[in-house]
């Protein structure tokens, strides 16, 4: 199963090609923001991540009721952050 998952913007890596780098529980890899560049993301924003992509801004009390379900579907959510540590954009 894949999930959404949210992450906290921790880094703007590269604004040209829309690249950020954000936080999920501590695991930190950089993703594509391009499908939210009319959001104008900061430092400290909120997204939904799927597959390498932010696919919607959220706020973080969303962010926090998510990871809190997501982290009760026990072995999904482990096999979810296994999956985000392993990914890498190249």
């Amino acid at each position: 199963m894949c999930l959404g998952i949210p992450g906290q913007v921790v880094e703007i890596v590269d604004a040209e090609q829309s690249l950020a780098k954000v936080d999920v529980n501590g695991v930190r890899r950089t993703i594509s923001v391009r499908l939210l560049t009319d959001d104008n993301l900061t430092i400290g924003d909120w997204v939904l991540v799927h597959v390498g992509f932010a696919m919607a801004k959220i706020d973080e009390r969303e962010a926090k009721l998510t990871l809190d379900q997501v982290q009760k579907m026990g072995a999904d959510y482990v096999n979810e952050m296994e999956a985000f540590a392993e990914s890498r954009i190249n």
